[in-house]
């Protein structure tokens, strides 16, 4: 693998939206899908983005135990991002989130970008398949990983792709509902 690795968890997820911040078609990209364990994903408030803190501090949040799941980030591990990439991906970002490296597991192959799926509908599985018990993930990829700065904007609710999906996602690249 050549280049950049980031683990994105939110809007990035999304392909139209990653290749339009990166202000290229991201052929050089590969992607599959992978978790972050031990992180919670929460709603931004007023926000359609998520923000991802370590599970230690993202359960002050919530009232009730958190599920295996619900203690998991799943995402996109994306290869091959050049120093130009990362550039255009920081400013993104901006100041609410800091990159870090972190240790994600992969849920399975690499593929080009031009495999996956474009269109909302095939996007998101309907029904994604339950995360291996953590003794069973693979082996862990380092990533770069924006993890989110201000914890007092975060709800106590995690952050839905699905959701985004079907409501905002075309608010993110130029698109049209």
């Amino acid at each position: 693998m050549s280049g950049y690795t980031a683990f994105f968890y939110g809007t990035l997820m999304h392909p139209k939206v990653l290749k339009a911040v990166i202000k290229n078609d991201g052929s050089h990209l590969q992607l599959c899908p992978a978790v972050l364990l031990d992180y919670t994903r929460h709603k931004v408030k007023g926000e359609d983005y998520p923000g991802v803190v370590p599970f230690d501090r993202g359960i002050k949040l919530f009232t009730h135990t958190l599920s295996q799941e619900e203690r998991s980030v799943r995402g996109t591990l994306v290869n091959g991002l050049t120093e130009k990439d990362i550039k255009f991906l920081d400013i993104f970002e901006g100041t609410e989130y800091i990159r870090e490296k972190l240790q994600a597991h992969p849920l399975g192959s690499f593929t080009d970008i031009s495999a996956h799926a474009m269109d909302e509908e095939t996007l998101v599985p309907a029904h994604p398949p339950p995360l291996p018990v953590p003794s069973d993930l693979s082996n862990t990829i380092e990533a770069e990983t924006y993890i989110y700065v201000h914890e007092i904007n975060l709800e106590a609710e995690l952050w839905s792709f699905e959701d985004f999906v079907k409501n905002n996602a075309w608010k993110w690249f130029g698109g049209t509902r």
